[in-house]
């Protein structure tokens, strides 16, 4: 066990003993059937699959329009139709962690995407979760040698789904994170789900926005996730390649107008999953208004929609001109870039 594990696991221990301590009166008094400490549920099955976690919105949220496009021509060529839903829910387990008390405006959540394959709480969270009020939530079988589109994202969105619809969420305290690879599919989530998730922890790896790997949402999600999401990254202080994909997310996100972001370092930690002390700083930052500075944001906004405008004008004047090379060049180049902003029927009438 590294240092850093021991100093979690002491701190857990430390916590439970003198949060015991501070209400072992009251809970022999007033609730003598009360848990002292959260509950882990394991092997958790689920029965429901939304809207969210459907082929069709993954498709629409995660995916550029000329990507969906190939995809449903590939579909249609073999003579086959879009599945409703990616996954079956009752074939998939889950871990959950569920703090003693309810909040008064209910719980919040933390949807967890692994690198590894087994569903697991990370040492020394649970008394964190516990004073935050928040559900943890983690699937098995997400790890980073399973499809992103097929398996690690419909996870995490059955899980919200369904921990939604059994326990008091507030919709306002519902975040998505990730360790590693599984902080890259976090990132994805947050972008193509602004309404879902409010805010992200991404740990110990990234990556740019506005790219193939990354691709923008359609324009009303995109402004949404510039208004009110916040991002929190949590990289260590001797993670050198991680701390240089953090500069380059940073930057990029900063370019598409997106300014609610903190970036934190832990110091003398390498490519390690947060500890206890940094999740609570991140859930600390996590619950600070998004607000950005309208002139700033107004400015930058300004600025992509002028882009988008020319781009749209010289791919438009391309497709007149009957210039179908030039066209499909540029068509593809502005997919990959701009995502779900340019409208989908522009970019999918150029043959590709």
């Amino acid at each position: 066990m590294t240092p850093a594990a021991r100093i979690d696991v002491l701190v857990e221990s430390l916590y439970l003993r003198v949060r015991g301590l501070r209400h072992l009166a009251a809970l022999i008094l007033l609730c003598p059937g009360a848990r002292a400490a959260g509950e882990t549920l394991r092997d958790v099955t689920f029965d429901a699959a939304g809207e969210s976690s459907s082929n069709a919105e993954l498709m629409r949220r995660l995916v550029s329009p000329q990507t969906a496009q190939r995809f449903r021509q590939s579909l249609k060529s073999a003579g086959k139709a879009l599945a409703a839903q990616p996954l079956t829910p009752s074939s998939e387990h889950f871990l959950v962690y569920v703090p003693a008390h309810t909040p008064e405006r209910g719980y919040g959540l933390l949807v967890f995407v692994p690198p590894w394959q087994d569903a697991r709480l990370p040492a020394g969270w649970s008394p964190v979760l516990d004073r935050y009020g928040i559900i943890f939530v983690t699937a098995a079988r997400s790890g980073n040698d399973e499809s992103v589109m097929s398996r690690r994202e419909p996870l995490a969105l059955l899980a919200a789904d369904n921990i939604g619809r059994q326990y008091h969420i507030d919709p306002d305290r519902t975040y998505v994170s990730g360790f590693s690879g599984g902080s890259r599919v976090a990132l994805r989530l947050a972008l193509g789900y602004p309404d879902l998730f409010r805010g992200a922890i991404l740990n110990a790896a990234s990556n740019p926005i506005g790219t193939a790997e990354i691709p923008l949402p359609p324009m009303a999600l995109f402004e949404r996730f510039q208004h009110t999401s916040r991002l929190v990254y949590l990289t260590g202080e001797r993670d050198v390649n991680h701390q240089m994909e953090v500069m380059s997310s940073v930057s990029s996100l900063h370019h598409w107008c997106v300014f609610n972001l903190d970036d934190f370092t832990q110091p003398g930690v390498g490519h390690d999953v947060a500890s206890a002390a940094a999740l609570s700083r991140a859930l600390g930052a996590l619950y600070q208004p998004s607000n950005p500075t309208t002139a700033r944001l107004a400015r930058c906004q300004s600025r992509l929609t002028a882009d988008l405008d020319t781009n749209r004008q010289r791919l438009q004047r391309l497709r007149t001109n009957g210039e179908r090379a030039a066209a499909a060049k540029l068509a593809a180049s502005l997919d990959e870039r701009y995502g779900g902003l340019l409208d989908a029927e522009l970019i999918e009438a150029v043959p590709q």
